[in-house]
C-alpha cells in the first residue's frame, strides 16, 4: 500500500520541478471590461470584454462571506495542503476505479485556479497529474488569500459572466462585499455547474446545493440559528439584471482616454445622475419635434470642486445624428459666457468700474454690424446691468478698447485650451462665441 503512494509522491515532485521551470510566470492575463463606479460606489455602467465576456477588474480583496463559503463548498482542506490534497486524489482514484470512469477529480482550489488559467482542457489522468504539479508551485509562490482571489476573479459563473465582482453586480445589483450569506453561498456553488441557473428542475437543484452548504456553514459556526433560517428563505436570484447605461458617455470616454485602465471611480452621484438622464432624455424627446438632435448636460459641485452629474447626448436606438458623441468632451462655440472674464480683466486693471457707463447704440466695425439677441439698443448703460443683460455691443466696444491679441492670451493663460486660430481669426467675434 506505501509503495504506490511513494512512487505517486515520487513522480509529484518530479513534474513540479518541472513545472516550475515550463509553466508560465503570469497565470492570467485575459482582457477586462471597462467599468464605471459612483462616487457612492454604485454600478454606472460597463462594456464587455475584447473576449466578448463580462470580466470586471477586481477592486477589493475576497469578501469574507464568499471566501468561507466558497472553502466550505470547494476546497475543506485548503488550509491544510500545499496544493495538492493527496488524501483526495486517493480517494478519488478510488472511487473513480470503483465506478468504471472519472466521477471525482480530487481538485483543490489550487488545482481549479491552474485548470480555469489553461482553459478547462479535456479531463485525463495526465492532464490532472500536470495540473497538480502546477498547483505545487502556485502554492510556493502565491499565499493562500491570492489564490482564492485568483479563483475568485476568474471563475466561471453562467453565461459569459466571469468573476465574483461581475456575478455579484450581475445577479444581486451590489457589489461582493455586500452579499448576504444566502447571496454567498449561491456564488460558491454557481462555478461547479454555472447551467443549473437556468429554470425549472435544475434550479430546484441549484437552491439545494445552496442551502446545504448554508446547513453546512452553520456547522462550522459561520451562522447562527436564525441566520440560517433567513438565508434559506431567501430566493435564487430571476436571472441576470441588465448592465446600467447611467453614464454610458463618460464611460466610453475614459476609456478612450486612458487604454490602459479598466476601473474607474468617479464623483458622480448615482441619484443625480439617473435624474439628470432622464431629464435630459425627455428634454431631447421635446426638442427632437425642433429637429434638435443632440443634447448634453453637466452638473458641477462648486463647492468640493468636483463633477456630480455627467451626461454627454441623449440615448437613442439608432445614433445615425451623432447622439453616440460626447457633446462635453467636443469643442463649440463659447457663446456669451467669456463676457465676464472681460469685464473682470478690465476690473482688475482699473479699466472700468461696475458703474462705469458704456456706449449701447449702433456700431460698425469694418463692415462688422453687430446686435443684441433682442435687436434693441439702450443707450449709456452701467458695465455691471450690461453684463447682467448679457448686451453684446457693449462687450464689443470693450474687447477693441482691450485688445484682441490681449484677451486672446489671457484665455489661453486661464486653460481655454481649444483657440486653434491665430487672435486676428476671431476678431472682434471672439467674446461672443465666434
Amino acid at each position: 500500500r506505501k509503495k504506490p503512494l511513494l512512487l505517486l509522491g515520487g513522480a509529484l515532485a518530479l513534474l513540479a520541478l518541472l513545472a516550475w521551470w515550463a509553466a508560465p510566470r503570469r497565470l492570467f492575463d485575459d482582457p477586462l471590461s471597462p467599468v464605471l463606479f459612483s462616487a457612492e460606489g454604485r454600478l454606472l455602467g460597463a462594456r464587455l470584454a475584447d473576449d466578448e465576456q463580462w470580466r470586471f477588474p477586481r477592486t477589493r480583496a475576497v469578501p469574507e462571506r464568499f471566501f468561507q463559503a466558497l472553502v466550505q463548498y470547494e476546497d475543506r482542506r485548503f488550509f491544510h495542503h500545499r496544493g495538492v490534497d493527496l488524501r483526495a486524489i486517493v480517494r478519488a482514484l478510488w472511487t473513480n476505479v470503483r465506478k468504471g470512469g472519472v466521477v471525482s477529480g480530487g481538485s483543490t482550489l489550487t488545482m481549479q485556479v491552474v485548470r480555469i488559467a489553461r482553459k478547462n482542457p479535456r479531463r485525463t489522468y495526465l492532464e490532472k497529474i500536470r495540473e497538480m504539479a502546477l498547483a505545487l508551485r502556485l502554492e510556493l509562490s502565491c499565499s493562500k488569500k491570492e489564490i482564492l482571489g485568483l479563483h475568485a476573479a476568474n471563475a466561471p459563473f453562467g453565461g459569459n459572466i466571469v468573476g465574483i465582482d461581475a456575478a455579484s453586480w450581475f445577479y444581486f445589483d451590489r457589489g461582493p462585499e455586500a452579499l448576504s450569506w444566502a447571496e454567498a453561498a449561491f456564488l460558491a456553488v454557481l462555478p461547479n455547474a454555472p447551467r443549473l441557473i437556468a429554470g425549472g428542475e435544475n434550479r430546484r437543484l441549484l437552491q439545494r446545493k445552496r442551502d446545504r452548504l448554508l446547513r453546512r456553514l452553520r456547522q462550522r459556526g459561520f451562522l447562527s440559528r436564525l441566520e440560517l433560517s433567513l438565508a434559506q428563505a431567501e430566493p435564487l436570484p430571476g436571472g441576470m439584471k441588465a448592465v446600467p447605461r447611467l453614464a454610458p458617455h463618460l464611460l466610453d470616454t475614459l476609456a478612450a482616454q486612458r487604454p490602459g485602465e479598466r476601473l474607474f471611480l468617479s464623483s458622480i452621484r448615482s441619484g443625480l445622475q439617473a435624474t439628470l438622464a432622464r431629464i435630459v432624455q425627455a428634454t431631447g424627446e421635446r426638442l427632437l419635434a425642433g429637429n434638435i438632435r443632440n443634447l448634453a448636460a453637466l452638473v458641477i459641485d462648486n463647492r468640493r470642486g468636483t463633477v456630480a452629474g455627467y451626461v454627454g447626448n441623449v440615448s437613442r436606438a439608432a445614433a445615425e445624428h451623432g447622439q453616440d458623441v460626447d457633446l462635453i468632451r467636443r469643442p463649440r462655440s463659447t457663446g456669451s459666457i467669456l463676457k465676464p472674464f472681460l469685464y473682470a480683466a478690465m476690473l482688475q486693471e482699473g479699466g472700468l468700474a461696475p458703474t462705469s457707463l458704456v456706449a449701447d447704440t449702433p456700431a460698425h466695425f469694418a463692415g462688422y454690424v453687430p446686435e443684441n439677441f433682442d435687436r434693441r439698443f439702450r443707450g449709456a448703460v452701467p458695465a455691471r446691468d450690461a453684463l447682467a443683460w448679457s448686451l453684446n455691443i457693449p462687450a464689443i466696444r470693450m474687447l477693441q478698447q482691450f485688445g484682441i491679441p490681449r484677451f486672446y492670451n489671457l484665455l489661453k493663460k486661464w486653460g481655454l485650451t481649444t483657440l486653434s486660430r491665430p487672435p486676428g481669426g476671431y476678431g472682434l467675434t471672439l467674446v461672443l462665441g465666434g
